[in-house]
């Protein structure tokens, strides 16, 4: 480990709380609350928003301490207006923006809250760095701005039209360092932005489990069918409506007791199928044993910088299927030899009865996932290499 340092250092985000529902978000709090074990003192500068689309104050108190972090919150001072926003959103992607039409993307997009790059120019000495996480909002852009030579970047950036703006050539260029998720992640952005001199490292997230994991458990509890299971935010983004698609075809051409069992919100509105098992947010100690019961843990979604639950299902020695058309998704399948992807429907409908139907084979699988996830995913090595950066 290395020396524990007296210094102040401060986490940059959207959104942060227990309560806060986003993979960026809880990787931010998670890498924050384990670098307690090398600086003394750790600050969070972000919103009072707890919803991502509107962004409308949620929490109160101007500050707060949660799990030994000194949580510093700021009003957001205009919400986002889908009306706006949308259409706008919509003419960049159709035929771009100009530099001052994307800066007006940025601010509608939000959250706007103007008074974290000004509390970070006010006092920038007091701290060591400012660790910014996801490269896409205003906090990020226009803190890094204030920020200068003490900002390090922990972009969590996939390939999306935003990515292509002008506005985000100087948050990738100005930091001192990077903390990429992925080797994928980092040959892209240094396609994009040519900066390949910003000293840079890959990290991601060390994958936890708890003490004990029980697939009998979730058995006793929910039924011994066999399912399928999704596990996050169930929108088209994610690929969610592409799956409800496919698990219905494969049904069609495949009749068995195989169920869809979804974990987390549904944005998309659902059909009327009794194999398709809504379940809403769950403990963790239900998520673990249903991932650790499942025939197949699936990821549909198309973007992805790194996805926690990919790395949670292989850490748990499920079998992981994943959308191939996402480079990040596809290398930790190639990278592991444990895990399929597919890139059509009759490539899902492929791997789907592979996986059902060849148990040993599985199980060589599931132990070259969990060796792949020890091996990379462990918090000591990504709080060392962070540490280096600052």
């Amino acid at each position: 480990m290395s020396e524990r340092k007296s210094g102040k250092i401060c986490f940059v985000i959207q959104r942060y709380g227990l309560e806060v529902n986003g993979g960026a978000e809880l990787h931010c709090r998670q890498l924050a609350e384990h670098m307690l074990a090398y600086y003394d003192n750790i600050e969070v500068l972000t919103t009072k928003a707890l919803d991502y689309l509107s962004w409308a104050d949620h929490y109160r108190e101007d500050e707060e301490d949660i799990n030994g972090i000194h949580v510093r919150r700021f009003s957001v001072e205009r919400e986002r207006d889908l009306k706006v926003f949308g259409p706008l959103n919509r003419r960049f992607e159709t035929k771009g923006l100009p530099e001052t039409g994307e800066e007006e993307w940025l601010i509608e997009q939000g959250p706007y809250a103007p008074a974290i790059p000004a509390y970070i120019r006010e006092h920038r000495d007091e701290y060591e760095a400012f660790i910014f996480f996801t490269y896409l909002y205003y906090t990020t852009v226009e803190g890094i701005k204030a920020a200068g030579n003490k900002a390090v970047l922990i972009p969590t950036a996939h390939e999306e039209p935003a990515i292509h703006m002008h506005i985000y050539d100087g948050v990738f260029n100005t930091p001192k360092g990077i903390l990429y998720n992925t080797a994928v992640e980092m040959a892209m952005v240094n396609k994009l932005f040519h900066n390949e001199k910003v000293r840079s490292y890959t990290g991601g997230v060390g994958v936890e489990l708890p003490d004990v994991v029980s697939a009998e458990r979730f058995w006793e509890k929910y039924g011994d069918e066999p399912f399928m299971l999704y596990v996050g935010r169930l929108d088209e983004a994610k690929g969610g409506i592409e799956l409800l698609r496919y698990f219905a075809e494969y049904k069609r051409r495949n009749p068995s007791k195989l169920r869809l069992r979804l974990m987390g919100k549904s944005a998309v509105k659902l059909p009327d199928d009794p194999d398709i098992i809504p379940m809403g947010f769950v403990s963790d100690e239900d998520k673990f044993d249903g991932m650790a019961a499942a025939s197949i843990v699936i990821m549909p979604s198309p973007r992805e910088s790194l996805s926690m639950v990919v790395l949670e299902g292989m850490k748990c020695g499920a079998p992981v299927l994943v959308n191939g058309n996402c480079d990040v998704l596809k290398d930790h399948c190639i990278r592991s030899n444990g895990a399929l992807y597919y890139q059509n429907y009759f490539e899902f409908e492929g791997c789907v009865n592979y996986l059902l139907g060849h148990e040993e084979e599985k199980k060589l699988m599931s132990a070259n996932a969990k060796k792949y996830v020890e091996e990379n995913y462990r918090w000591d090595i990504i709080c060392e290499r962070l540490c280096e950066l600052i």
